[in-house]
């Protein structure tokens, strides 16, 4: 049984994705990932302009990151300073990339919403 959908019309507003990535020196199981992002994730509550963070690990345990929404480019550019990139780099021991996506559409399927950005 499919849930009826709402849709949220939010033409005008464009949200922002970022990916960030970094290979890591050694590989580190998903445990060790889960400690590490959990010691990190109060560092993101409450961020001006972040709606959602997912911590992301590659399955051979290589590479880390972050899938963020922001609502404004301004918002993730405000996260991404120089402090970040020297944070990222004494946490993972590697440099940081960060790529830039336009949203304009976000399926929520816990909300049950449709977001046309």
């Amino acid at each position: 049984m499919v849930n009826s959908i709402h849709i949220i019309d939010m033409t005008g507003r464009i949200l922002i994705t970022t990916i960030t990535t970094f290979s890591l020196p050694k590989a580190i199981t998903l445990a060790e990932a889960r400690e590490i992002f959990k010691s990190t994730a109060p560092k993101y509550q409450g961020v001006s302009g972040l709606l959602r963070k997912q911590y992301v690990l590659s399955e051979d345990g290589k590479t880390a990151g972050g899938v963020y929404l922001w609502q404004t480019r301004a918002d993730a550019e405000a996260m991404y300073t120089e402090a970040w990139r020297e944070f990222v780099r004494g946490k993972y021991q590697t440099e940081p990339s960060v790529t830039y996506f336009e949203t304009p559409v976000v399926v929520d399927n816990v909300m049950g919403e449709v977001q046309v950005v």
